[in-house]
């Protein structure tokens, strides 16, 4: 016993070793593909769309790169590993989600837009206002999911050096990934991006496969077996496999878990760094066979969350995993501990290792298609129509598009920078916050104030300037602000600000309220607008989201 001590540092400074050397040849390797992209022309095109020469297979494992996050791979396996049946929530509400976006979002976004979801409100709008409101609610979407990846790579780094010793490292974790998705960004652009996220999507992949074999091997593929064992070890009993164990307590609970899963289901089809994964092709053909690309990609990894979930439950045990992290996003790397031998053996420090270097790879990928996609939004919606409003007005001479699309492009490595602080600046308050948790307010925001809007300029021949950006900011507001009155900021000992209660609104996440709420501010926008809805240029925009004539 004695020894025990000495025995169990050193196999953490084995694993600690080994894992900086696996994040050390990730790294090395998405730098030398940010080179090898950088060194092409910079134009608009080529930094915001990659050219729009990827094929459907490349875009379909890339679109599985941004989608699959820390959040899937961390986050979703610890709720489960935590809660039971209550954390497949997240499993089906991520998955689901992309039938929204195949049936009624990517190839219509193909034909209409360009570079983002601001491009296809202003299709049959004016522009001016209704880029503003998009691409202030883009990058604020977009600055909520990238302080989910951040937190999951300081949980990352915090179980793989010991945990509670490890806040500075942990800071400094959330500081390294905020500098390199800067670099990806400013040098390498879309095209950088795209070949990351496909990298990190083989090893994602392979990793989870590789995990959830040597799970089923471990219970000789009886999945009912493995249950049972889960729920034994949960501290539940048999109320781990029913649901209500997180949301079944009270009336607020039964409300949240609505909340989440319409925040989920609907929250896909208005992520900014999704739609613009839809313009990385040449034709809307080629973006609908991504989404089957990513559909199938993404169905599989999100089944085999499901049993690394349960996995961790039954070989580590639910108090071992929220001992290491109250919020269980140390739940994956701790089971690929347990499989390979436990700790301090040569097979658990190797496999840990293995899988935090995916987990970080996952996460390095994602924020760099995150941070592109503000980025662009700051570029192009509001750099452009400010410049624009200056030329109209006369005070700056009329400038070719092409050096307005240069202008572009510099200010996107600009915004790249200002976004990367103020995503490290809140992620560093977030640290104890569930990753998967993080990313449902994400996904409520952006089915909040994106979905609306783009559903009504798409279907709805009356929509008008006045309903666009009543229905963006409608949503947009009232999400912000219940997140900031409710328990998740305020009032709690996990609290975002656990020394204070100001919180009135009762529920986690405000999907519930501020979805309806973005829908009813479009329509009584439009209803209450004095601007005649143009339909000859809903006609024209009609006819080019279902045939692509015209498309970019």
């Amino acid at each position: 016993m004695r020894g025990g001590g000495p025995l169990l540092a050193q196999a953490a400074g084995e694993r600690h070793g080994l894992a900086v050397l696996l994040f050390t040849v990730f790294v090395t390797a998405t730098l030398a593909i940010t080179v090898w992209a950088g060194r092409r022309r910079s134009s608009s095109e080529e930094f915001f769309a990659g050219g729009r020469l990827f094929t459907p297979m490349e875009n379909g494992f890339a679109i599985a790169g941004d989608y699959m996050s820390a959040a899937s791979f961390l986050g979703i396996s610890g709720l489960i590993a935590l809660f039971g049946y209550d954390g497949l929530l997240y499993s089906v509400g991520f998955l689901v989600a992309w039938l929204v976006v195949l049936m009624l979002v990517a190839e219509l976004v193909r034909n209409c837009g360009r570079y983002t979801l601001a491009d296809v409100l202003a299709a049959r709008m004016r522009r001016r206002p209704v880029r503003i409101a998009a691409g202030t609610a883009s990058v604020t979407v977009s600055i909520l999911y990238l302080v989910a990846q951040m937190v999951g790579a300081g949980s990352l780094v915090g179980v793989l050096l010991g945990g509670s010793d490890s806040g500075t490292a942990r800071t400094w974790t959330v500081v390294g990934v905020g500098a390199l998705m800067v670099v990806y960004v400013s040098f390498g652009g879309m095209r950088a991006t795209t070949w990351i996220q496909i990298v990190k999507t083989v090893l994602l992949i392979g990793g989870t496969i590789a995990l959830t074999v040597l799970v089923l091997l471990r219970f000789h593929g009886d999945f009912g077996r493995l249950l049972n064992t889960a729920a034994d070890h949960s501290g539940h009993g048999r109320a781990f496999l029913d649901p209500g164990l997180k949301y079944g307590g009270s009336w607020t609970s039964r409300l949240d878990f609505i909340s989440l899963g319409l925040a989920l289901v609907l929250g896909t089809a208005g992520l900014p760094h999704i739609l613009s994964r839809f313009y990385t092709v040449p034709t809307a053909r080629s973006a609908r066979r991504s989404v089957v690309w990513a559909i199938g990609l993404i169905g599989v990894f999100y089944l085999m969350t499901i049993v690394l979930g349960f996995g961790a439950a039954a070989v580590v045990g639910s108090d071992t995993v929220r001992d290491s992290n109250a919020a269980g996003n140390t739940a994956v790397p701790l089971l690929a501990e347990a499989l390979g031998g436990g700790a301090g053996t040569t097979g658990g420090t190797v496999l840990f290792a293995v899988v935090g270097a995916v987990a970080f790879a996952t996460i390095l990928a994602v924020v760099a298609g995150i941070t592109l996609a503000s980025s662009a939004s700051v570029a192009h919606d509001l750099y452009a129509t400010w410049r624009r409003a200056k030329v109209a007005a006369g005070e700056k001479k009329p400038s070719a598009e092409a050096e307005l699309g240069h202008g572009e492009v510099r200010v996107a490595r600009f915004a790249a920078v200002g976004i990367g602080a103020v995503a490290i600046a809140l992620s560093l308050l977030a640290q104890d916050q569930n990753v998967a948790f993080l990313v449902g307010l994400a996904f409520a925001v952006a089915a909040s104030a994106n979905l609306p809007a783009l559903l009504y300029s798409l279907f709805w021949h009356r929509f008008t300037t006045r309903g666009a950006v009543w229905s963006v900011y409608g949503g947009l507001v009232p999400a912000l602000v219940l997140v900031v009155l409710s328990p998740v900021v305020s009032g709690r000992p996990d609290a975002l600000l656990s020394g204070v209660d100001f919180h009135v609104f009762p529920l986690e996440n405000p999907g519930l309220v501020s979805i309806p709420l973005g829908f009813l501010a479009g329509w009584l926008g439009t209803v209450t607008s004095r601007e005649p809805a143009d339909e000859a240029t809903y006609a024209e925009t009609e006819v080019r989201s279902l045939t692509g004539a015209g498309a970019a």
